[in-house]
């Protein structure tokens, strides 16, 4: 008599995987906050459009039609043309490069700049450190909209100037900073640690310590980012970066014919743009600057002994 052998057991599959997308929502709303993802939504939705400026915008920034100056909103024109027929919606969205790059260049070089020299001042200490502090004491005093005008002056409106003039005025907010930062990573007991190991001072700075001040540098650069952004929109209001009719949401605002004729939507809409992003910015870097000191206090007290 034949016996028939039970079917195998199915393997148990292996579980697809799943993007752990709720997990990260999770962490940035405890980090964020509902404002804070609000903020960060609006400046991911800037730089989308800036982005892909050449794909949704539906006319030509730069094209004119003088037989359809004025247009009201609706229609061919969501937002209505200029004053000569130019389509009001495809200005702001391309205008949102050269108002998000120029900033965005403005703090990378302070920050290429400034990261060096404040490491460099609080590793090495004495005539270095005091140097370089009195120079960004220097620097900090100057306003920044004068540095640029000067540089405007000296050599000829446009936003290179603006943008250089700029990246040296806005060096102390990166690298003070950061030398604070790193002062306190230096009298930490893991670098006396690593020192008699043999390890050198370039690779202590650049292996350890830019790696425990990056948090606090990272929450200054979306503030930094606002005030260059403000800047650089009133340089090119009033026409000494970003030049018309190139467009840009400083130039837009500058449109004063529109106003005097009573056709005030396109200084409208650049203007709370340019409110909005800065807004963002701003909540963005209170938002990351107010999770880094918490944890500074716990870190502290987990040292210690203590607990909060």
């Amino acid at each position: 008599m034949t016996t028939t052998q039970p079917p195998p057991a199915a393997e148990p599959t292996a579980p697809t995987a799943v993007p752990a997308v709720a997990p990260i929502a999770g962490r940035l709303h405890g980090r964020l906050g509902i404002a804070g993802l609000i903020a960060l939504g609006w400046i991911a939705l800037m730089i989308a459009t800036a982005l892909s400026a050449p794909v949704i915008a539906p006319y030509d920034p730069d094209a004119q039609n003088l037989l359809n100056v004025y247009a009201p909103p609706g229609g061919d024109h969501l937002l209505g043309t200029d004053g000569t027929g130019r389509d009001i919606l495809s200005r702001l969205i391309w205008g949102a490069r050269t108002s998000l790059v120029g900033p965005a260049l403005v703090v990378l070089l302070s920050l290429v700049i400034g990261l060096p020299l404040a490491l460099a001042a609080a590793w090495r200490g004495g005539w270095l450190d005091a140097v370089v502090s009195r120079f960004l004491d220097v620097v900090f005093s100057l306003p920044a909209i004068l540095l640029a005008v000067l540089a405007v002056a000296v050599f000829r409106p446009g936003p290179t100037p603006a943008v250089l003039a700029l990246a040296v005025a806005y060096l102390p907010y990166v690298a003070r900073v950061a030398r604070s930062a790193a002062l306190r990573q230096r009298a930490m007991p893991y670098v006396a640690t690593l020192t008699v190991q043999g390890h050198s001072g370039t690779a202590i700075c650049l292996r350890h310590l830019l790696p425990n001040i990056s948090p606090v540098v990272g929450a200054q650069l979306p503030i930094a980012f606002a005030s260059a952004l403000m800047d650089l929109a009133a340089l090119s209001f009033l026409g000494l970066a970003v030049q018309s009719p190139q467009a840009d949401w400083g130039v837009l605002v500058n449109d004063a014919q529109a106003v005097l004729q009573g056709h005030s939507s396109q200084v409208v809409y650049a203007g709370a743009l340019i409110v909005a992003t800065v807004v963002a910015l701003m909540l963005l870097g209170d938002r990351l600057g107010g999770d880094i000191r918490p944890r500074r206090t716990r870190r502290a007290s987990q040292s210690t002994g203590r607990t909060p």
